[in-house]
């Protein structure tokens, strides 16, 4: 065996290790981020008639599960038949209804609560407030409408997933 006959066969060994490591590298199973929905939110997205579903995956460029709590629900419901559409649209199936343990229904106080509890959701919000307040938890990502599109701030490479 010369020694380019063993360089050859080094080679093609690392080229057989490369396909199989690209391959493996290349599936991996879909990605699917948790955003937490807040009653401004809602309302805005109805508001700039934006499909909450189409806008956060243009946005996120990712599958996304939209989760809306009871205190969203109860506060929506205390709004009465101006914000109707929202509550409808907060009632849709495709969006996962979270309980809350805690007395009250003040949506922005679970909503922080709950992120600070876990940090693996992303919060959709208008509300300056709460915005504010959201700023203060590390590494908590913020959806906002801006410009009658969806808009992240704090995501990590927030630059290549968010359209401009």
């Amino acid at each position: 065996m010369s020694l380019r006959a063993g360089v050859g066969f080094l080679c093609d060994r690392v080229l057989l290790w490369l396909r199989r490591s690209l391959l493996s590298a290349l599936w991996y199973p879909p990605l699917s981020l948790q955003v937490l929905l807040d009653t401004n939110f809602l309302n805005m997205s109805v508001v700039n008639k934006l499909d909450i579903a189409r806008g956060m995956l243009d946005c996120l460029a990712a599958s996304v599960t939209v989760y809306v709590s009871e205190c969203v629900m109860a506060e929506l419901q205390k709004l009465g038949p101006k914000f109707r559409i929202a509550l409808r649209l907060a009632r849709d199936k495709t969006f996962v209804q979270l309980p809350c343990t805690h007395k009250g229904t003040y949506a922005d106080d679970c909503i922080v609560d709950r992120v600070t509890a876990s940090r693996i959701y992303i919060v959709a919000t208008c509300d300056r407030d709460l915005r504010r307040r959201l700023r203060k938890v590390p590494g908590v990502p913020i959806m906002y409408i801006s410009g009658h599109k969806y808009t992240v701030e704090r995501l990590p490479d927030a630059a290549f997933l968010a359209p401009r």
